[in-house]
């Protein structure tokens, strides 16, 4: 896909995240919106898996450790062919497999999550399995920027480091706002990337909604032997739609009735303006 296709995707799985949430009446609007290139990208150009071969050893694993944000992943595996589309309207709902946080069973999912800090040591699981098995795969963990206040986080990170799993990259989506206020605030990390570097990770850094750099930077992580990888993907909370960008009050929750029309507005008035464009 070029670079006009994979925006207008990612507009298209915005509405949809918004009208699951919408018809919901919960769940986590500002995370989901922020990882959408994200997971855009790897689905449509960087992971080996699809329908075809999600039970294959040697498909790469995606592992969406913040889980809260799995409104975004459900709406992408569905567009993949993974699970009816329509099953979408049944988030949260009793009895489906799309809850508020992920849980095994649902087509293209390799764990439940949400307990937040867990998936970075659940990948290490699988990429130290990859190699013990010979299997030339990857494993990609997301994360979200708070989620990283979490001790188990650091404790994973250097147990990658020490076997030199160069078949892991982490992820982590920096919005800069977690559920009780800006990052900075409630848990100042310092200076982010020297301290992934200082736990023997190569790091790069890049503009999470931004292609162009999105594929520079999954292209570096192919080339880099003898360490894991992370991607500090600089990115907006609620991205968008203008109202919800960068608010903390909409961590958690869905939009109104009143708001879905104003925010689909909004994204339509995007794809209008991106079509004008040669």
């Amino acid at each position: 896909m070029d670079i006009k296709e994979l925006l207008k995707k990612s507009i298209s799985l915005r509405r949809d995240i918004l009208i699951m949430l919408n018809k919901a009446g919960s769940g986590h609007t500002g995370g989901s919106l922020s990882i959408v290139e994200l997971l855009v990208y790897l689905y449509y150009e960087g992971l080996n898996v699809n329908i075809d071969n999600i039970k294959s050893q040697q498909r790469d694993k995606f592992i969406l450790s913040k889980g809260h944000g799995c409104p975004a992943l459900y709406a992408i595996l569905a567009d993949k062919g993974f699970f009816p589309k329509k099953d979408l309207m049944s988030l949260r709902k009793i009895g489906s497999k799309l809850q508020g946080h992920p849980q095994r069973g649902l087509p293209g999912l390799e764990i439940s999550s949400g307990s937040l800090g867990q998936g970075l040591s659940v990948s290490i699981g699988f990429a130290l399995a990859d190699r013990m098995d010979g299997i030339d795969a990857k494993v990609y963990c997301l994360m979200g920027d708070g989620e990283t206040n979490e001790g188990q986080i650091w404790e994973a990170a250097m147990t990658a480091s020490h076997y030199k799993l160069d078949n892991l990259c982490g992820i982590v989506d920096c919005n800069n706002l977690q559920i009780d206020g800006f990052c900075c605030e409630v848990k100042d990390m310092g200076e982010y990337k020297k301290k992934w570097e200082s736990f023997g990770w190569h790091v790069i850094e890049t503009d999470g909604h931004d292609f162009k750099q999105i594929h520079k930077a999954f292209e570096e992580v192919k080339r880099i032997k003898g360490k894991p990888q992370l991607i500090i993907a600089n990115t907006i909370k609620g991205k968008g739609v203008s109202f919800v960008e960068n608010k903390v009050e909409w961590h958690g929750i869905a939009p109104k009735d009143n708001e879905l029309v104003k925010a689909l507005e909004e994204l339509d008035k995007e794809e209008k303006n991106l079509n004008s464009i040669n």
